[in-house]
């Protein structure tokens, strides 16, 4: 098959590179603009492109695909497929029109469950006990085309946003391979999404970094997890910003405020609404990451109220 694909980001390499590994042809990759970035402001060069670029393959880099001279484009590739992997930009219904066999997403959750922009930091957050890829064929409502293969993945109890990721980046691809052999075969089945099990992982934003101590441990544990590595769970201390990449909630109490520090035993336990929240690994503003114990040798925070 000829195959266009679409993505950008680093989660989309790995099925870019099931792509290219195969008998298929990728005839055309289409990825956003580059950005600047750093502190230069320098235009960067996303994943999606440096690979494709390695392999001699035209990049695309349109700003939208609504213009009839980018249609044109696309239509000129006579491609049987897209293959579309976190990719960014919408595409229109005259795109999705465009392939012989249509368009096909692949997404990082177990839809219907977690359509939207953040599902591995949602499904985390939710303490849902599995996640996984799907992979649909696009319609022009968010997510909510019907689906052809699902690889699921049970949630392990250290696993972070950046560990499902590399993760689900890599399932993304083991699945879109089998994809690729069912359709060529002609053995693809068709599931409609269950609208009654539909919800909505919203984008990620700044606000929702700073951690209430009045919640549970076990519930700001799963935001501390959910929020690595972006934006980072964090607190104040002493007026600054206390970066939180590591936790861990304990069902054990202490009899002290939440948000109230204790470093018995050389630990760093946050009292909680409920249960005790230790502190695995911390980042002060413009220090590096570091254990609890190599910050506990540098400050006295035994009994400090953190807000």
């Amino acid at each position: 098959m000829r195959i266009i694909f679409a993505g950008t980001p680093e989660f989309a390499v790995p099925s870019l590179q099931v792509l290219l590994d195969s008998d298929h042809e990728v005839c055309a990759v289409y990825t956003q603009p580059d950005r600047p970035a750093g502190r230069g402001r320098h235009n960067h060069t996303g994943p999606v492109k440096e690979l494709a670029l390695k392999h001699s393959i035209p990049v695309i880099q349109p700003l939208t695909l609504k213009d009839d001279d980018e249609l044109q484009r696309l239509v000129s590739f006579n491609a049987d497929l897209m293959v579309v992997v976190a990719y960014g930009i919408i595409l229109p219904q005259a795109v999705l029109d465009v392939p012989k066999l249509g368009c096909i997403n692949v997404h990082a959750s177990l839809l219907p469950r977690w359509r939207g922009a953040a599902p591995i930091q949602r499904a985390l957050m939710a303490g849902d006990e599995k996640t996984g890829i799907t992979i649909m064929q696009i319609v022009h409502k968010l997510d909510a085309g019907d689906m052809v293969h699902k690889e699921d993945y049970v949630i392990g109890a250290k696993d972070t946003a950046s560990d499902l990721h590399d993760k689900l980046a890599k399932l993304g691809a083991t699945g879109l391979s089998k994809v690729l052999a069912g359709l060529v075969a002609g053995q693809v089945l068709i599931e409609a999404q269950d609208e009654c099990l539909v919800t909505y992982a919203e984008k990620l934003s700044k606000n929702e970094a700073m951690i209430d101590w009045s919640q549970t441990a076990n519930k700001l544990e799963l935001k501390v997890r959910g929020l690595n590595s972006w934006p980072v769970a964090q607190t104040i201390y002493q007026d600054k910003v206390l970066r939180i990449w590591q936790a861990q909630a304990l069902a054990t109490e202490i009899d002290l405020d939440p948000g109230r520090v204790s470093c018995a035993n050389k630990n760093m336990d946050v009292a909680t609404g409920k249960g005790v929240l230790r502190l695995h690994e911390v980042q002060l503003p413009g220090g590096k990451r570091m254990s609890s114990q190599a910050f506990l040798n540098a400050h006295d925070i035994d009994g400090v109220k953190l807000g």
